[in-house]
C-alpha cells in the first residue's frame, strides 16, 4: 500500500522507442545530451538504444550542447539574481560539460564585477531588512556565490542607505 509496489523488480522495456521518448522530452524542455541520456535511461532503455537516439538527434540538430548551453547561461545571466558562479553550478547540474560552461563566462571581469555588485545589491534590498546583521548579509551573499568584492561593495552600499535616511 505504501511506497513504489514495484520497488526493487526488473523494470519491463519501455513501449516506445527511445528515439520517440527523446524527442517528446525535448518537445517540452531543452536538455543537455548527458541529462537526456541519463533521463532514457532511468526510463528502462538499453544503453545501446539510448546512445543510439542522441546521436539521431544529433545529427538532425535538436540536441546541440555547443548551442544551448549558451543560450541557457545567457538567459539566467541576463534575467536572474544568481550569481556567476550559481549559473554555472546550475548548468553543471544540467549535464553541461565544465569546460563548455566556463567558456559561457563573459570575458570581460569588470562588466562581470559590475553585474555581481548590482546582483548582489537587489537580492539585498528585495529580502532582507536594513536592520540585518552585517556578518549576516555578507555570509548570505557568500553563500549565493557572488564575487568577495561585490559582496562587501553592496553590504557597504546597503547599510550605508540606512544611515542616509
Amino acid at each position: 500500500m505504501w511506497g513504489n509496489q514495484n520497488y526493487g523488480q526488473q523494470r519491463c522495456k519501455p513501449v516506445k522507442p527511445a528515439l520517440v521518448t527523446a524527442v517528446d522530452m525535448l518537445a517540452r524542455q531543452e536538455y543537455s545530451e548527458n541529462r537526456l541520456f541519463e533521463k532514457l535511461m532511468a526510463k528502462g532503455y538499453e544503453e545501446e538504444e539510448a546512445s543510439a537516439a542522441i546521436a539521431r538527434l544529433q545529427e538532425k540538430h535538436y540536441l546541440n550542447d555547443a548551442e544551448s548551453c549558451p543560450r541557457r547561461f545567457n538567459y539566467l545571466y541576463t534575467d536572474s539574481s544568481y550569481s556567476v558562479r550559481q549559473i554555472c553550478e546550475k548548468l553543471k547540474q544540467k549535464g553541461y560539460p565544465s569546460s563548455l560552461v566556463k567558456s559561457c563566462i563573459p570575458a570581460d571581469r569588470e562588466m562581470v564585477g559590475e553585474r555581481e555588485y548590482e546582483k548582489a545589491l537587489h537580492v539585498l534590498t528585495s529580502k532582507y531588512k536594513r536592520s540585518q546583521d552585517k556578518q549576516k548579509l555578507l555570509a548570505a551573499l557568500f553563500r549565493r556565490g557572488y564575487q568577495s568584492s561585490a559582496v562587501y561593495r553592496a553590504v557597504n552600499e546597503f547599510l550605508t542607505d540606512i544611515e542616509d535616511e
